[in-house]
């Protein structure tokens, strides 16, 4: 640890004295910037509370971190720590911080058009902390009048420097007043588009940016936007027409062919994108990211051996998220049964994002090789934070049930709720297990406790109805559980089937036909069809009913409630 420190503290040194050592170049009149710099001597105080800060920052600590480098601006007045001290303040929400930091930029760098355009956006009018939007308004105006050759950025620029606003509204006005002077210039009318965007106004937002690709045809920032707002709109298909004519205009376009293929991605149109993703590899073949995404898309279409390649050559590459390529590769060795190699992915895994959810996997594949008691082994050894033991003792608890051995599942449950007695996760997992043990009065007490904890827990909600209704109890209550559910979540299938199963029980056929068929059309579960065919035998719509039952065995031959549900009617 101490040489970790030690290491840290030689690290924090360089760079602050890079920093200060250019602002002393600069006060020489050596090349570095506009503004003459302050010579800053790197005195045992200023680089104790440089280090204070990095360190309370690397931690989280992001309130102290403002306050340590607003203390260190204010001592050193150098511009380069002052927009360090004013970027840590803006990202922990501290308005006060931000706007003294922000004028300490200003004062020390008054050439610098983003420290005036940020501390404009920070200014506040009083004690109450309220933005002054008359004064932010004159500092922009002076800022975009002082631009020269910056204005078309300053123009872009306008969005985040009125970002802090909370009145939208007011923002937008602000801005539409602000490019009033400049409307000759497509960049305005981008900026009036973010504005309207912002303010929830998607049409106008349309055409201020359909008027700057009028004044510039086929501009790529205005293309962009355009597909944003359209796909905001619920209009996605329309903008990937819109993408995909500019890109016929300019087909060498790897910005647009990008935002083309994510948004083939977001219609789901998954052998297209990877299509256009393989077009951008064409040209850029040492680009990781590239690599990752056609991995990606190529698991996601089955093809096992494409993904591997791409995600082997995206890890050779250098891609910035190396463990997440092996969880993806552990995945795929495991798939095909190769449990070992699996797990020697998995093992690779040092990012503490990933680490349980590798760790997990490993278990998993322990456990189908009938190794149960050694995948219990790995995942009871692991620390941390309650949240990743709860997460642990689920994963458990899963393995034990997939088992066969659902009481033991229980225990597992049982002993991590001695620790975490209203975990919502544990509970409703461990009431699931009590259901299945038929221990009804467990399981109503575990639900009933999530909703009282959560009482728009929608599962929950819906567990405890179904499990009523499905053994014909409380059916008033059932339903008006399953009602709640359905209230949160109206267009989940499983709720859909709650609700067509407990108006079965309660003899209303017509109602519990119409749920059932919208469950089925949303998710061809089979438990949803052993219902759906079961009220359709009820309504004398055998036929009907043995088509459904024949496509859900044809899907999940294996499948319990779907098999007993065929034998008991008699209907194969």
């Amino acid at each position: 640890m101490k040489n970790s420190l030690s290491r840290l503290a030689r690290s924090l040194c360089f760079t602050l004295t890079l920093a200060l050592g250019g602002a002393a170049a600069a006060a020489n009149g050596e090349p570095g910037g506009d503004d003459p710099l302050p010579a800053q001597e790197l005195t045992p105080s200023t680089l104790y509370h440089f280090l204070l800060a990095e360190i309370a920052g690397a931690r989280g600590q992001i309130g102290l971190s403002a306050q340590l480098y607003v203390d260190l601006a204010r001592a050193t007045r150098d511009p380069r720590i002052a927009r360090r001290a004013t970027e840590i303040a803006l990202y922990s929400r501290d308005l006060r911080l931000t706007t003294e930091a922000a004028t300490i930029w200003a004062e020390s760098a008054p050439q610098s058009e983003e420290a005036r355009r940020v501390l404009a956006s920070a200014r506040d009018a009083g004690d109450d902390g309220d933005l002054d939007l008359d004064a932010i308004q004159i500092q922009l105006a002076r800022v975009l009048a002082q631009s020269s050759g910056r204005l078309a950025q300053n123009l872009l620029g306008l969005s985040r420097a009125l970002a802090g606003v909370p009145d939208k509204q007011a923002a937008k006005t602000i801005i539409n007043r602000l490019t009033e002077p400049y409307l000759d210039l497509p960049e305005a009318h981008i900026a009036r588009a973010q504005a309207a965007l912002l303010g929830q106004a998607p049409m106008e937002a349309l055409a201020a940016v359909d008027r700057a690709l009028e004044l510039n045809h086929g501009w790529e920032p205005a293309v962009l936007l355009k597909a944003q707002i359209l796909q905001q709109a619920g209009a996605g298909d329309e903008a990937l027409r819109q993408l995909e004519t500019e890109l016929g205009h300019k087909p060498d376009s790897a910005i647009l062919r990008q935002a083309y293929a994510r948004g083939l991605v977001g219609a789901q149109r998954f052998d297209e994108a990877r299509s256009q993703f393989r077009r951008l590899l064409e040209a850029h073949p040492g680009d990781a990211e590239l690599r990752y995404a056609v991995g990606l898309l190529s698991q996601q279409l089955g093809d096992n051996a494409d993904a591997e390649a791409n995600f082997r050559l995206a890890l050779d590459g250098g891609h910035p998220q190396p463990d997440l390529i092996r969880l993806q590769l552990g995945q795929i060795a495991d798939a095909r049964g190769d449990g070992e190699h699996a797990r020697e992915w998995f093992g690779q895994i040092s990012d503490e994002r990933h680490l349980p959810e590798a760790v997990i996997r490993s278990a998993h594949s322990l456990a189908r090789e009938h190794r149960l008691d050694e995948a219990r082994a790995l995942l009871q050894a692991q620390g941390g934070e309650a949240s990743l033991r709860r997460r642990f003792a689920i994963a458990e608890a899963q393995l034990l049930r997939d088992a066969e051995r659902p009481a033991e599942a229980l225990g597992v449950l049982d002993a991590a709720l001695a620790t975490l007695p209203d975990d919502p996760d544990l509970l409703y997992e461990a009431a699931m297990l009590a259901e299945r043990l038929d221990r009804i009065d467990l399981m109503e007490t575990r639900l009933r406790r999530i909703i009282a904890l959560q009482p728009d827990h929608v599962h929950a909600h819906n567990a405890l109805g179904y499990s009523l209704a499905d053994r014909n109890l409380r059916l008033t209550e059932a339903e008006a559980l399953i009602g709640r559910a359905l209230e949160l979540a109206p267009d989940d299938p499983f709720i859909l089937d709650s609700m067509g199963w407990v108006r079965f029980r309660r003899g209303d056929l017509d109602s519990a036909l119409e749920h059932l068929e919208r469950a089925y059309a949303l998710r061809r579960d089979a438990e949803i069809a052993a219902h759906l065919g079961e009220v359709l035998w009820a309504l004398d719509r055998r036929d009907d009913a043995k088509r459904i039952f024949g496509e859900a065995l044809a899907a999940h031959p294996d499948n319990r409630l779907l098999n007993q549900t065929v034998l008991r009617l008699g209907a194969r």
